[in-house]
C-alpha cells in the first residue's frame, strides 16, 4: 500500500531525511516516532507531495509520487501538524469546500459531509465558524478533512499536540476507531501516544530511520539481561543463600518489603539467560515459597532512550 524507497530531502547543505526505506501494509497503524527535529513531518510531506525529494521514492498504492502525484494523492487524507483551517468559514461551509475540491458532489458529497461530522463527533460545532472553535473541536474538524473523500490512507502528524487530557482521550479513541477502515500513519514524538495507539514503530533520529519494529520489538531491542522482581517465603539470610548459589544471575540487591512479609530482592541475569525455571527449582528443593515472582518489562521510554543515546554514541565513535 505504500513504499518508500530511499527518500532524501535536503534544505539547501543540511539534511532533513536521508536513505528512508519502508512498507507499510493495508491496515496497519504505524507510529513515526522520534525527537523534534528528526526528520517525521519531512517525510510526512514527500509521502503526501508537498515536498519532492532530492533522491528516491515513494509509491502509494502503486503509484509514484514523482509521476503520478497527482493520482497518490486521491488514495491519502492528511492532518497536517498546523492544521491550517479557513477561520472564516464555518465548519460545514468549510467541509462542504474540501469535499469539493477533493471531487464529491451531490448526493455523495453530502453523505460524507454527514458521515465525518457524526465519525468525529462535531455536529456540536456544525454551524460555527472554523476560527471560533476550541484546539481539540479544530483536530477533529482536520480528520474530518481528512476523511471526506473516504481515502484509504490516513497520515496524522502530531494530531494531539497542544490538546487537554481529555481531548488527547477522545482523538485518541477516534483514530484507533479510524484504523479498522483505513490505514493509519502516526507521526507524533510522545511514548505515549505509540503505545496507546500503535501496533509498529519507526523511529527516526537525524534525519535516519534506526528501527523498524514492533512496539514489543522495540522494547526487547536492546534488553541485555533478564530482571525479576521476586519476594521469598523467607529471611533476608536465606534469600540471599538461594540466589549466590544460581550461577546465571549477574547481581541482585535487597528491597524494602512492602507489608507483605519474606525477603524481596530485585535480580539481573546475566546476558541472554532466562533464570525463572532455576530460582523455582532452587526454592522447590528448599522448601522456600515463592510469594511474588515477576519480570519487570522494559518500558517504550526506556527503549527510545536506549535506542537514541546507542546511536549518537555510534555518531561519535564514527
Amino acid at each position: 500500500m505504500i513504499e518508500a524507497i530511499s527518500l532524501t530531502k535536503m534544505y539547501g547543505t543540511k539534511k532533513g531525511v536521508e536513505n528512508i526505506s519502508f512498507k507499510i501494509d493495508k491496515g496497519e497503524i504505524v507510529g513515526f516516532l522520534g525527537p523534534n527535529g528528526a526528520g517525521k513531518t519531512t517525510t510526512m510531506r514527500l509521502l503526501t507531495g508537498f515536498l519532492y525529494p532530492n533522491d528516491g521514492d515513494a509509491y502509494i498504492e502503486r503509484n509514484s509520487i514523482i509521476e503520478k502525484p497527482l493520482i497518490a494523492r486521491k488514495y491519502i487524507g492528511y492532518l497536517s501538524e498546523n492544521n491550517p483551517l479557513y477561520e472564516d468559514l464555518k465548519v460545514k461551509e468549510y467541509l462542504d469546500f474540501r469535499g469539493r475540491v477533493k471531487g464529491l458532489k451531490g448526493k455523495e458529497l453530502k453523505n460524507r459531509i454527514d458521515y465525518v461530522v457524526e465519525k468525529c463527533e462535531i455536529r456540536d460545532v456544525i454551524s460555527k465558524l472554523t476560527g471560533s472553535c476550541s484546539k481539540g473541536y479544530r483536530q477533529r474538524i482536520g480528520i474530518a478533512d481528512a476523511l471526506i473523500n473516504d481515502p484509504p490512507i490516513l497520515i496524522l502528524d502530531e494530531p494531539t499536540q497542544g490538546l487537554d487530557p481529555a481531548q488527547i482521550y477522545h482523538t485518541r479513541e477516534l483514530i484507533k476507531s479510524l484504523s479498522v477502515e483505513h490505514t493509519v500513519i502516526l507521526s507524533t514524538h510522545i511514548l505515549s501516544e505509540v503505545e496507546a495507539i500503535c501496533s509498529r514503530v519507526l523511529l527516526i533520529q537525524k534525519g535516519n530511520l534506526i528501527f523498524d519494529g514492533s512496539l514489543e520489538e522495540m522494547k526487547n531491542a536492546f534488553k541485555k539481561n533478564q530482571v525479576l522482581d521476586v519476594t521469598f517465603l523467607c529471611d533476608e539470610t536465606k534469600g540471599r543463600e538461594i540466589l549466590s548459589s544460581i550461577k546465571k544471575i549477574d547481581r541482585f540487591e535487597k528491597l524494602q518489603n512492602e507489608g507483605e512479609g519474606g525477603s524481596s530482592f530485585v535480580i539481573y541475569s546475566l546476558e541472554g539467560e532466562d533464570i525463572r525455571e532455576e530460582i523455582f527449582w532452587k526454592c522447590f528443593e528448599e522448601r522456600i515459597p515463592i510469594l511474588r515472582l515477576n519480570e519487570k518489562k522494559k518500558s517504550l521510554e526506556e527503549a527510545f532512550l536506549k535506542i537514541i543515546s546507542e546511536e549518537s554514541k555510534e555518531e561519535e565513535i564514527q
